[in-house]
C-alpha cells in the first residue's frame, strides 16, 4: 500500500513537471528581455524597498538606460541619420490600464522617468518629439547632450559607407549626394541589406508582478541605428512594445519594431493569457502571427501571467537562434538567465 501511494504521488509530480509553463509560479516576480541582469536586480531591488510595480519597472528600465546596456538603450547609441540620438519609452500600470510614453524624445536621459510623468502629470498617453522634451524639462527633468563618443564614431563610419546600410526604399539621392535629399524615384544603386546583429537588442521590456498579482510593464530603447529622423519605434506603442493587465498579465517585445507594432504582439500576448492560454504558448501564438506575413523578421516575446507562470518565444532566423532573457523571483533568489529556443 505505502509503495502504491508512493509511486502515485511520483507519478503526479512528474505529470505536473510536464504540465507546468515554461516558469515555475512564484510571485512577486521580475522578467525582462535579454540578459541585462543589473536592470533586473534593480527592479526587484525596488520592491524589496517596499516599492510598487510601477517604481520596480522604472527602476530597472532607469538602470539600463544610465548603464547604456549593449548600447541600445539610453544616450549615446543609435545615431539616426543626422547623428543624434533619441529615445523611446513607455509605462503601463495593469491595475488603472493607464499608459505613458514619449517617442523621438531629446536631450533627456531618463526616459521611461518622463514615461511616468506623462502618465501621472498629464490626461495623455503619448508625447514626442521636441515637445516632449519641453514637457520634460518643464517637470524637472535635467537636459543634457545624449551624444557620445562611440555614438559620432558610428555615425561618421556610416557617412563614410555612403549611408549604408539605411532604411530608405523607393527614392534616390541627389547623384551628387550619396546621402541625400532623396527623392521619390528608383533607388539608385541596390541597397546594402540590414544584417541582424544580435548585440543590436533594441529594447530593454520589463514586466514587473507584484506579491498580490499587480502587473506593470514598461519598454526603454533608442531605436534603430541611422533611422530617418522623427521614426518611433514599436517600443513607446501600447499593446506592440508591451503591455500590462493585472486581470491576466504582461507581455514585452523586442526586435524589428516596425514589423512587430503592425500586430500588437504585446496586446496579443496578454488577451490570450486572459482566456487561459500558458505563457509560453501565448508568446508563441503571438510571434506565429507576425511570421505568416513576415517569416525573415527578428524579434521575440516575453509574457508572465498574474500566478507568476513566464515563458517566451523568439522567431528563428540566421544568427539568432536562441533568445536569453532574466528573471528574478523568490525562488530563484538572483537575476536568472533563462534561455529558449527560437522556430
Amino acid at each position: 500500500y505505502f509503495f502504491c501511494k508512493t509511486f502515485v504521488k511520483m507519478l503526479l509530480c512528474f505529470i505536473l513537471m510536464f504540465l507546468l509553463p515554461f516558469g515555475q509560479a512564484t510571485l512577486p516576480l521580475v522578467i525582462n528581455t535579454w540578459p541585462f541582469e543589473h536592470a533586473t536586480a534593480a527592479a526587484w531591488s525596488a520592491l524589496q524597498a517596499g516599492g510598487s510595480v510601477l517604481d520596480a519597472v522604472e527602476k530597472g528600465c532607469a538602470r539600463c538606460e544610465a548603464d547604456q546596456c549593449d548600447g541600445s538603450v539610453g544616450f549615446g547609441g543609435s545615431p539616426d541619420e543626422r547623428g543624434e540620438t533619441t529615445l523611446d519609452a513607455m509605462i503601463m500600470n495593469g491595475n488603472t490600464m493607464e499608459v505613458g510614453a514619449v517617442g523621438d524624445l531629446r536631450r533627456i536621459k531618463n526616459a521611461i522617468g518622463v514615461a511616468r510623468a506623462v502618465m501621472e502629470r498629464t490626461d495623455h498617453t503619448l508625447l514626442v518629439g521636441e515637445s516632449a522634451s519641453v514637457f520634460a524639462e518643464n517637470m524637472g527633468f535635467t537636459a543634457e547632450d545624449l551624444t557620445t563618443n562611440k555614438s559620432i564614431s558610428i555615425f561618421t563610419q556610416w557617412l563614410k559607407d555612403n549611408c549604408q546600410p539605411n532604411y530608405r526604399k523607393n527614392v534616390s539621392p541627389d547623384p551628387s549626394q550619396y546621402c541625400g535629399p532623396y527623392k521619390p524615384g528608383a533607388t539608385l544603386r541596390q541597397r546594402r541589406k540590414r544584417q541582424i546583429d544580435i548585440h543590436a537588442h533594441d529594447t530593454i521590456g520589463m514586466i514587473v508582478i507584484g506579491k498580490d498579482g499587480q502587473v506593470a510593464a514598461g519598454t526603454s530603447t533608442n531605436g534603430a541605428n541611422h533611422k530617418v529622423p522623427g521614426r518611433v519605434g514599436d517600443s513607446p506603442i501600447a499593446g506592440a512594445g508591451s503591455y500590462a493587465d493585472s486581470t491576466a498579465g504582461g507581455a514585452a517585445a523586442t526586435g524589428d519594431g516596425d514589423v512587430m507594432m503592425r500586430f500588437l504582439p504585446s496586446y496579443l500576448a496578454v488577451e490570450l493569457m486572459k482566456t487561459g492560454t500558458d505563457p509560453s504558448t501565448a508568446c508563441k501564438t503571438s510571434i506565429s502571427r507576425i511570421k505568416i506575413h513576415y517569416p525573415g523578421f527578428f524579434g521575440a516575446v516575453i509574457c508572465a501571467n498574474t500566478t507568476g507562470h513566464y515563458g517566451a518565444a523568439c522567431n528563428k532566423v540566421p544568427g539568432f537562434s536562441k533568445f536569453t532573457f532574466v528573471v528574478y523571483n523568490s525562488q530563484s533568489n538572483s537575476p536568472l538567465l533563462q534561455s529558449v529556443d527560437c522556430f
